[in-house]
């Protein structure tokens, strides 16, 4: 009985051998796939920057043209021709205004049919490829707006599309430089400390008690109206770096001092390695699953962020959109009220950064080996 046991716990033992291993990466990608909530941020986040990417392309109107229909609500889409019959190709209808009553209406028998990739304004796809074709747009009398019209008669649904680039994209370039200089920063400081290590962290708390968003609107004051909105983009995304990287610093810096006392460390300095190197790739990347999630759950800060002052009239100026001067319409009560689809900024703003939140979470439990079920 007791040879049969040994044969069985030997057999299990060599089968486990056997076994194939997971990498780290593999490990928290299935910790990863079983969060629901974070799985469902992460196909949010990749199918809005896919609808910012190709925001020419998805828009019906250029993000500044204008029509007489101010305030229009949102088109109606309509499975069925003027006669009433079924079709499986959406229709629209044009929307005539009610003088007496201020409110529009289905005009009869403007039936429209939706017409799918046609021509428009020309853009460049990318920034790289010229076209001209726009995914969806009609050739009749109906104008379709699919979220309806804004205060100057300006397509909604374009100028959320063309605002998204801006709001999407300012928290990923802001965190790219934050996550470069507050890795850097820190991973000296931890790994020389003495010294060094005082004098960058005296420099990380003077910037960290600078106040950001007053920071920001000083900037804002100064700064000229009439400055390239291009270049209040970037003027925004290095105060929002520049403020930002201090804190990630910090804790990099208590995770190197740390990491530095480690066996593998010092028998990589005893080998005569370069301090560039053992930084590089000993010290940084022990830190790299922190600032990975720090990253991911700082993203949205930098998106209220450029939101709060472009709807303070602060940030990105008109006519060129981002959510946050979109939004600031609702500060009139009538809107707020009665046109719902000037709203639609602070709904994509709310999504975006939920989904943001979300992922990171999940990012954190699936890295985080203490976390891992």
């Amino acid at each position: 009985m007791t040879n049969v046991t040994t044969n069985l716990d030997t057999e299990a033992l060599l089968a486990l051998e056997e076994a194939p291993s997971e990498t780290p990466f593999q490990l928290a990608w299935r910790q990863l796939r079983k969060n629901r909530f974070a799985v469902a941020g992460g196909v949010i986040l990749i199918f809005l920057y896919s609808a910012a990417i190709l925001a020419n392309f998805l828009s019906p109107y250029a993000m500044t043209e204008r029509s007489d229909r101010v305030y229009q609500p949102p088109s109606p889409v309509l499975f069925h021709d003027g006669e009433g019959h079924f079709s499986l190709r959406p229709y629209t209808a044009r929307l005539d205004l009610d003088q007496s009553t201020q409110t529009y209406h289905v005009a009869a028998g403007t039936a429209t049919p939706l017409q799918f990739l046609v021509h428009g304004e020309s853009y460049h796809l990318l920034g790289i490829l010229p076209l001209s074709f726009h995914i969806v747009g009609t050739h009749g009398s109906a104008p379709f707006h699919l979220l309806g019209t804004d205060s100057d008669g300006r397509d909604v649904f374009s100028r959320l599309l063309i605002g998204s680039q801006i709001s999407l994209s300012i928290g990923i370039v802001a965190i790219m430089i934050t996550f470069s200089v507050g890795l850097s920063v820190g991973g000296i400081a931890g790994y020389y400390g003495g010294t060094i290590d005082n004098i960058l962290m005296r420099v990380c708390e003077v910037i960290m008690s600078i106040p950001q968003f007053y920071l920001l609107i000083a900037l804002s004051g100064l700064l000229p109206a009439t400055l390239d909105p291009r270049l209040t983009f970037l003027l925004i995304i290095v105060i929002l770096s520049f403020v930002g990287w201090a804190g990630l610093a910090r804790v990099i810096r208590g995770i190197s001092l740390s990491t530095r006392e480690l066996e593998y460390v010092q028998a990589a300095r005893a080998l005569g390695v370069s301090d560039v190197k053992i930084i590089r790739r000993h010290i940084l990347p022990s830190a790299f699953t922190y600032a990975t999630v720090s990253a991911t759950l700082a993203i949205p800060g930098y998106i209220l962020a450029e939101s709060g002052l472009s709807f303070l009239g602060l940030g990105i100026k008109i006519p060129i959109p981002s959510w946050g001067n979109m939004l600031s319409a609702a500060m009139d009560t009538d809107v707020l009220t009665s046109k719902f689809w000037m709203l639609t900024p602070g709904v994509m703003i709310f999504v975006t950064v939920l989904a943001f939140n979300f992922l990171g979470d999940g990012l954190r439990d699936a890295l985080d080996p203490k976390l891992r079920k």
